[in-house]
């Protein structure tokens, strides 16, 4: 079976406040990598004239766009850590560029968030195509790779159940 795999870069700051670092809890950032595995939701034999899958343009292209545009340099936050009301109050263009999660937004939590978001957005453009695994790596040495149904594991939001990760558009938060 074939995978089409695509790799992207951006760079991100959160805090995590529930966890047990201290050093975690202070806005900090990472520059990461995304690597999306994508299969075909039926597969067949190739065609015998463009022996593609999909193109690779049409394939990545929203999905480099939204990582490009609206998670890179995102300030990522949980739906109740109280810096939200602060930007709500004092910054609110810039509240637009908050990444708002479920919980604490660790590593594991954003690959799924992510993995449902494309797969979202690979519906919406006909369903050929499925996101079988995604990797987030956030250091040289630390990486995360999830397969399977995120939606599955994901938390429940607070928001409504059409959250911002199951809509094909570019929203990062449903505040």
């Amino acid at each position: 079976m074939f995978e089409l795999v695509f790799t992207r870069r951006f760079s991100m700051a959160h805090r995590l406040l529930a966890g047990e670092s201290e050093r975690c809890a202070l806005p900090h950032g990472h520059n990461e990598y995304i690597r999306a595995h994508l299969r075909a939701t039926n597969p067949t034999a190739l065609d015998g004239r463009t022996n593609m899958v999909m193109p690779f343009q049409r394939a990545k292209g929203v999905w480099h766009g939204f990582i490009d545009n609206h998670v890179d340099h995102a300030l990522q936050l949980a739906e109740d850590d109280p810096l939200l009301a602060w930007f709500a109050s004092n910054e609110p263009r810039r509240a637009r560029r908050i990444l708002v999660t479920p919980g604490d937004p660790t590593t594991e939590l954003l690959a799924c968030l992510l993995m449902a978001k494309l797969n979202a957005f690979l519906a919406a453009d006909g369903g050929a195509l499925t996101c079988a695994s995604i990797e987030i790596e956030e250091t040289p040495t630390n990486t995360v790779r999830y397969s399977g149904d995120p939606l599955a594991v994901l938390p429940r939001p607070r928001a409504a159940p059409q959250c911002w990760w199951r809509r094909a558009d570019t929203s990062i938060s449903d505040t």
